[in-house]
């Protein structure tokens, strides 16, 4: 999409198609320095940094999936402070209770003797909450969060209290395979945007973790961002006309990879259920993010096959036939993708 075909797509609802443009402009600069200090101190990570960046902007929650020891937990707390969000975070362990989350009422006496309840917050009240190993959490303690990451709020003793905003759950979470942890639940997974695989660094950006991490200088983050210019930026990002040629090619990806409607023959055999009409929104909002993060004003089909695979992989299971056979999502994920590329 053109700059002339974008200044017509925002005038009738913006006004001034110049001064969006400029908006928007300005916002991938102040991405760019974002992105500049978060690769001060995360190496080898790029694609990771930006789906977690992308997730953010678009207002959603990431789940980030690794083997211990690759920079997740530094990655959120050094997010949350270049973003200039309030962060807290849970080290979620089996014995962790849903109340140590979201925060219980406990009875007081004041000095006349007149005793009342009076709410104490969990760590759920916080602009970026970092989870981290979430699915070492028992299922009753994962369930806690669901409210808060749909609703932007939480029920306790039959108060509902609002989240501060924004708010954004940034989870990390080791691989299933391992010992002592709980795969999370359909409902849940699917409250997250992204599901950002992290893997190992190359041989170059590991060489460069070593020699910045074990010497005398302690290079610190720097706030880039606030709480506000953050909602802004995604108010903004929402204004962001999209083609409908990439409209499109959301629709037909997300609908071909449901067993019952798709005309795929790998689907039919393999996939057990399919994404619902939350991964649309996902694939929309995040190709939005995705374009601004790389100073581009719109959206194109590149962005949504590339952010096809953290979209839809948490989205979808295989049935016991694509395990036999060796079937993995990616590959299932990446033929829904071949028409489009």
């Amino acid at each position: 999409m053109t700059e002339t075909t974008i200044l017509d797509a925002v005038t009738p609802d913006t006004g001034d198609g110049l001064a969006f443009v400029r908006e928007v402009e300005q916002l991938g600069r102040s991405l760019a320095r974002v992105r500049e200090g978060v690769g001060r101190l995360i190496f080898g990570q790029e694609e990771v940094v930006d789906q977690t960046l992308v997730t953010v902007l678009a207002g959603g929650h990431a789940l980030l999936i690794g083997v211990p020891g690759l920079a997740k937990t530094r990655l959120v707390e050094t997010l949350g402070i270049i973003l200039g969000l309030d962060d807290k975070r849970i080290q979620c362990t089996p014995d962790l209770m849903p109340a140590d989350i979201l925060g219980s009422e406990v009875l007081e006496e004041d000095a006349d003797g007149r005793r009342s309840f009076r709410f104490i917050h969990g760590p759920v009240f916080a602009q970026l909450l970092m989870a981290d190993e979430i699915n070492r959490a028992s299922p009753r303690t994962q369930s806690a969060l669901l409210q808060a990451m749909q609703e932007h709020t939480v029920s306790v003793a039959g108060h509902t209290y609002r989240l501060p905003e924004p708010f954004h759950v940034l989870a990390t979470q080791n691989p299933l395979e391992q010992e002592g942890t709980y795969p999370l639940p359909e409902a849940q997974l699917d409250r997250f945007l992204l599901q950002v695989s992290v893997g190992y660094p190359d041989v170059d950006a590991e060489r460069m973790m070593l020699l910045a991490t074990t010497g005398s200088d302690d290079v610190r983050a720097e706030r880039v961002f606030s709480g506000a210019e953050l909602m802004r930026a995604q108010r903004l990002l929402r204004r962001i006309p999209v083609g409908e040629s990439v409209v499109e090619a959301i629709l037909a990806i997300v609908r071909s990879g449901r067993p019952d409607s798709t005309t795929i023959d790998e689907v039919r055999r393999h996939v057990a259920w399919g994404p619902g009409p939350r991964a649309s929104q996902a694939l929309m909002l995040a190709a939005r993010a995705r374009a601004v993060l790389d100073g581009r004003l719109a959206p194109s089909i590149d962005d949504v096959l590339a952010l096809a695979h953290p979209v839809l992989r948490h989205r979808m299971a295989l049935n016991f036939a694509a395990r036999a056979e060796g079937v993995t999502l990616d590959t299932v994920i990446d033929r829904l993708c071949d028409p489009h590329r």
